[in-house]
């Protein structure tokens, strides 16, 4: 197969300048709204539940979820699903435990929970470490696929690439906040599932609208063993680990979490869960599509010859079924749906540096508007430089499995604080610090010793951690050392304050 892809696409630059015009003109336009923290970190919290639902779809539906999982199965078949199913299966949890508490009890990140009624020093640190800890793997994922994808579509090198995303995500998240970063998700959300519904339909019309033809015709050209689990994820424990990763990792994403505060109270929260966990479950239906068709249209071996992580499979379908017209919209809305999740997820980061740690911690909480939006901007610039380095460190990996491991860290290190946090009445500063500690820190180092760096990326002959994902061990360690240090450290103004804090969780700042 010749394709276009690795030259200038004109279609491509078309919609590229015409997304990031777009983009900066909602930046124009929310720049004027975003006169203080609030409206810098929260959007005012102004957004409806609607609204918020699109944008958190946005926001989740990110360059993993296009780009990776319809390569994932492109490349293996059935058992690519199993990350967009473990990442779809984790909005439950959120719309049950998380969505209600966090939005009565916090400001402007995940910590502002965890520390309702502990002491906020020690708890912010931790918190901020997780936070940045799982941000910077989110942010290696979206910039590789970022400058995979404009590399391929203007021709030009891949470091380039990353630099020219990072600098343009920097300008609207600077000047327009989460006012603009929510309009520019919900833009996103929209092209994005307008792009996929016309691929996959493309894509079953060649099989007169039979996802079983489609299916047949994958088996045929490449075995039954493409239908049948075992080639991603061949060891039982392995995909147990992934999937409590992906499950209970999306109810400790911070730039998920901080979507909860834009909106103006918990019954808008609980509904823009459920709008997001529709659209999202929609949008993977339509990747499982995706990734057969490049599978049997494309060919797995034309795939790879492009991209070695299979994160080109969905652009090269398109220029099978539309030419290099629908190739370069295709690459327009993968970029827009880069750009928007960077945003996100610096956002998120921003908030950890500025508020955590700089205004929390460093200022015990006495910071004007001016200075915490100040902060907040220079924190936002080292995330951007940070995510532009990241991209160019981590050259080549596939995208869906880059995001795996964060949801694994963001599993181990916030989600067992935040449970325990919220719903234990025994949980003590010391415990919470504690599991926060442990759980970031052990899923780094499992991560780091597990077959996926030691095999497969520095080509070592064996792994001292036998798992590629290392949740299964890291996250009940987390719940374990969380509870047993609250346990062995008792602290009774935490327990006291307990009864204050659950009315707040369940009446919101009525109880105030």
């Amino acid at each position: 197969m010749n394709t276009a892809i690795g030259e200038p696409n004109v279609t491509a630059i078309i919609f590229f300048f015409i997304f990031v015009a777009l983009t900066l003109a909602i930046t124009w336009w929310a720049a004027r709204k975003t006169k203080t923290t609030e409206e810098f970190f929260a959007a005012g919290r102004s957004i409806s539940g609607r609204q918020n639902g699109f944008a958190l779809a946005g926001d989740y539906m990110s360059a993993a979820s296009f780009l990776g999982i319809a390569g994932l199965v492109s490349l293996s078949g059935f058992d690519g699903l199993i990350y967009s199913t473990g990442w779809l299966v984790g909005w439950p949890v959120v719309l049950v435990l998380i969505a209600e508490p966090l939005r009565n009890l916090g400001k402007y990140t995940f910590a502002d929970v965890v520390a309702f009624r502990l002491k906020q020093t020690p708890v912010r640190i931790a918190a901020a470490i997780g936070t940045l800890a799982v941000v910077s793997f989110y942010l290696i994922a979206q910039m590789v696929g970022a400058g995979n994808l404009i590399k391929l579509m203007f021709g030009i090198s891949y470091e380039t690439s990353v630099i020219i995303v990072g600098i343009v995500m920097l300008a609207y998240v600077l000047f327009g906040g989460m006012i603009a970063t929510t309009w520019v998700q919900i833009v996103k959300a929209g092209l994005l599932l307008g792009g996929a519904a016309l691929l996959s339909i493309l894509v079953l019309m060649q099989f007169n609208m039979n996802p079983v033809a489609l299916f047949a015709a994958a088996a045929e050209k490449y075995g039954e063993k493409v239908l049948a689990p075992g080639s991603q994820v061949s060891n039982p424990w392995d995909a147990v680990s992934l999937g409590l990763a992906l499950m209970f990792g999306t109810a400790g994403l911070p730039h998920i979490l901080m979507r909860f505060y834009t909106v103006p109270d918990a019954q808008a929260a609980r509904q823009s869960v459920f709008w997001a966990t529709g659209l999202i479950g929609v949008f993977y239906l339509m990747t499982f599509i995706l990734g057969f068709g490049a599978m049997v249209l494309v060919g797995q071996d034309v795939i790879i010859g492009v991209d070695k992580g299979g994160n080109m499979a969905a652009p090269l379908l398109a220029e099978v079924l539309g030419g290099t017209g629908l190739l370069g919209f295709i690459a327009a809305v993968a970029f827009a749906t880069i750009l928007a999740v960077v945003a996100g997820l610096t956002l998120s980061g921003a908030a950890a540096l500025s508020h955590d740690l700089w205004v929390s911690v460093f200022r015990k909480g006495h910071a004007d508007h001016k200075e915490q939006l100040r902060v907040a901007r220079v924190a936002t610039v080292f995330l951007g430089v940070l995510a532009i380095f990241l991209g160019i460190a981590f050259k080549g990996q596939n995208v869906a499995f880059m995001v795996g491991l964060a949801f694994a860290v963001a599993a181990s290190g916030n989600f067992p604080a935040l449970v325990l946090a919220v719903f234990w009445r025994k949980a003590t500063t010391a415990g919470m610090v504690s599991a926060i500690l442990v759980g970031t820190v052990t899923s780094l180092v499992f991560i780091y010793y597990s077959p996926t760096i030691q095999i497969d990326v520095l080509k070592h002959d064996g792994a001292w951690f036998p798992l590629k994902n290392p949740a299964l061990i890291t996250m009940p360690l987390a719940f374990a050392v969380g509870i047993i240090v609250s346990l062995l450290k008792p602290e009774k103004a935490a327990l006291d304050a307990y009864d204050a804090k659950e009315k707040r969780m369940i009446l919101g700042t009525a109880a105030e």
